[in-house]
């Protein structure tokens, strides 16, 4: 393994990796990770971080929050989950994706451990993260949670401040089948003494919250109960009003910062220019009109999908395809039945087979076509597409990081 491209692919295909493979790469206890940063001495310990959690919105929440803080003149390192197109997005640092000669070093340096330990893909990349956080010492970390909370690979730091953007039934074979079981497991990043920011308010959740904040006597605050004032941002989705209600009430709880009105302003409307985040809400063409969104559950589709309805076109097309460990047909239901539909799968082994979505759409009766692949169904879409029409693009992550 002498370049980025073999270590690359040895890292992706050597080891089980859940957003590709699903189950079979979920750890049940941190044992791995916490002898993991034991032999690397540490390096999260180095490091001031801010934690994010939540069903949807964190990586939103994450990308707000590095491009505010980096306004403020300070060097923020940043570790999200998944990637779309470039396995450094990740982890970055004031929006410069790792070197790849870091990426290089540590697998060759470490690659005797991850042999022998059997490290997951997700266990090896958040170790790296911690020490090129450590390494390149940043004044602030903002690490987005992989899944849950309790058991995720990232809940080894003592940050300086937790937030939970909300609950929703996703991931239910590994977190629960209720929400207050899931939001049990996103507890488990509520840390002794710290404050935690919970974005949304919801009633089969807050008795959940307030007695973990309780037990670790940390301060709980309700981002959606504040009174703050309403920021504009370059992420135009709908639902990012709510996480920037987030990020305000979480910077005016962070120890030892001090909001500079106008870098706050600065940092919300230039979230993508810093730090290069792609697929919410995101405008690939204007005539016709081409939008690619990640929602992918019923709580962030719920705000996606009025939004959609609520733009002037001739004919909707709707490009799509799902993972297989999804409620698929609930989904299906919410979107629009007067759009046609052009259904495909992403070139992983979690895509739901394109007969069984192909069925779902055919007992929904929708108008649809289905292909074997993403780009044939966009390409179909956008031939099919007049000046006047809309298409929108969504469903699964890996659907969008195909077109992008």
């Amino acid at each position: 393994m002498e370049n980025y491209e073999s270590v690359l692919s040895w890292m992706l295909s050597q080891l089980p990796m859940y957003q590709k493979k699903g189950a079979q790469a979920y750890r049940h206890d941190l044992s791995k990770m916490e002898d993991f940063c034991k032999y690397l001495q540490y390096p999260q310990h180095n490091i001031k971080t801010i934690h994010i959690a939540g069903t949807n919105g964190k990586g939103s929440t994450a990308h707000m929050m590095a491009s505010v803080l980096q306004e403020h003149g300070l060097k923020v390192g940043m570790y999200v989950s998944p990637h779309l197109k470039d396995f450094r997005e990740r982890i970055q640092i004031n929006g410069k994706y790792i070197d790849k000669e870091y990426v290089v070093e540590f697998v060759k340096h470490h690659y005797s451990y991850f042999d022998s330990h059997s490290l997951s893909f997700f266990e090896m990349t958040v170790g790296m993260a911690f020490s090129y956080f450590s390494d390149k010492e940043v004044d602030f970390a903002v690490i987005e949670v992989g899944m849950g909370g309790r058991l995720d690979g990232t809940n080894l730091i003592t940050p300086e401040l937790s937030i939970i953007t909300n609950v929703g039934l996703d991931h239910t074979q590994f977190l629960g089948d209720n929400l207050e079981a899931i939001a049990t497991e996103k507890a488990g990043i509520i840390k002794p003494k710290t404050p935690v920011i919970i974005g949304s308010t919801q009633s089969e959740t807050q008795s959940v919250f307030r007695m973990k904040a309780k037990e670790m006597e940390a301060e709980i605050i309700y981002a959606d109960q504040e009174d703050t004032v309403h920021y504009e941002s370059d992420l135009k989705g709908n639902y990012q009003k709510q996480n920037i209600q987030t990020i305000v009430t979480g910077l005016q709880n962070l120890k030892g910062f001090e909001i500079d009105e106008e870098k706050l302003k600065h940092g919300l409307k230039n979230v993508v220019s810093n730090t290069g985040i792609q697929g919410r809400w995101q405008i690939l063409n204007h005539s016709p009109l081409i939008v690619a969104d990640l929602a992918h559950n019923k709580e962030g589709l719920q705000y996606v999908i009025p939004q959609l309805k609520s733009y002037s076109y001739s004919q909707l097309h709707i490009v799509l395809g799902f993972v297989k460990d999804k409620a698929v047909d609930e989904i299906l239901k919410l979107f629009p039945l007067d759009a046609r539909y052009y259904l495909c799968a992403a070139k992983i082994p979690r895509s739901l087979d394109i007969k069984e979505l192909d069925q779902l759409a055919h007992d929904l009766n929708l108008d649809y076509l289905s292909f074997p692949s993403v780009e044939r169904a966009y390409l179909e879409a956008k031939n099919q597409a007049e000046a006047n029409d809309l298409i929108y693009v969504g469903g699964s992550t890996f659907v969008i990081a195909e077109i992008l």
